[in-house]
Formats: structure tokens, C-alpha cells, sequence
């Protein structure tokens, strides 16, 4: 069986655990303990979300959470949130190069965390809807969402490698 795509009103999401939730179809088609996975989890944040049962197979696409019912979308932001964690960068209070190696101290949403970055050309990146994803050396990520919300001290350190 190929997996459908949901758009609009046809079907409500409820979440049912940290990361499940349960799909039922307005046709009376219902699905359990599906977990929410992006398909594209650094430029489609809200697109193309995939709705896979216990055995990892794809029940169903969500295409656009944005044109989901409010409380089907919320469902399923929720379910992801608990599931993509990655903190999103406040302010940058240091940047240390020592030896080509790069130490950032950053203020996140999570709390304060120090980390180093091997390759600014490859680790930080700034895609297209403005955000800037930031992979430290043990491969976990930061975002900074808006550059423009960061205060001047931050700007210009991150200007150093950008």
C-alpha cells in the first residue's frame, strides 16, 4: 500500500503520545501510534511530514502542517518538537579560534553551551528563508532564527564567520 497525502479538513490529529499521534480520516479510516518525521527537517520544517506506523512503514503525508485544522497542526507540532531537538542560539557571548578551531559560547533556548566548529564554510549555514543552522563538532545542531533579532556584540562576532 502506498501512503496518501492529507491536506485541509479531511482527517483529525491527535496526539496520543510524546512523539505518536492518531490519524482519523473523515472516510472512517483510522491509523494509530504514528510518529510525525520530516522529510526534509532542515528546509521544510512545516512540509512534507510523514506519518510511519511501529514497523517504519508511511501511512500517510501530511503536505503542509499550515493548512491542517489548528488543533491537528498543533498535534503534530508538538510530537516533532519533542523529537527534533535543536536550540535555538539567543546570543553569541564568545567566539575563541585557537589552532583553526572555532569555540562559540552561546546563550540558547535550552541554556547557556559552549561547542566548536570545525569548518565554518560547511557548518554554518544560512538557508533560504533567512534562518541559520549552525553544526557543532559532535554533529548536534543550532539554529539562529532570526539574525536579525540577535543584539550588535552577537552580529559581529558571527560575522567572523559567515
Amino acid at each position: 500500500m502506498i501512503g496518501f497525502f492529507i491536506s485541509g479538513d479531511e482527517a483529525r490529529i491527535t496526539r496520543t503520545a510524546n512523539t505518536t499521534v492518531r490519524l482519523e480520516m473523515y472516510d472512517g479510516r483510522c491509523f494509530e501510534n504514528l510518529e510525525p518525521i520530516r522529510l526534509f527537517p532542515v528546509s521544510g520544517i512545516t512540509k512534507y511530514i510523514s506519518l510511519t506506523d511501529e514497523n517504519g512503514k508511511e501511512v500517510a503525508i501530511i503536505r503542509d502542517l499550515d493548512h491542517l485544522m489548528p488543533d491537528s497542526a498543533e498535534a503534530v507540532r508538538k510530537c516533532l518538537e519533542s523529537y527534533y531537538i535543536v536550540p535555538k542560539i539567543k546570543k553569541i557571548l564568545s567566539r575563541v579560534e585557537k589552532y583553526g578551531n572555532i569555540t562559540w559560547t552561546v546563550d540558547t533556548d535550552r541554556g547557556r553551551h559552549s561547542f566548536s566548529i570545525l569548518n565554518t564554510s560547511i557548518d554554518i549555514k544560512t538557508l533560504y528563508d533567512g534562518r541559520i543552522l549552525v553544526r557543532d563538532s559532535n554533529d548536534n545542531r543550532y539554529e539562529i532564527e532570526d539574525v536579525h533579532k540577535l543584539d550588535k556584540d552577537s552580529l559581529n562576532l558571527l560575522k567572523f564567520d559567515m
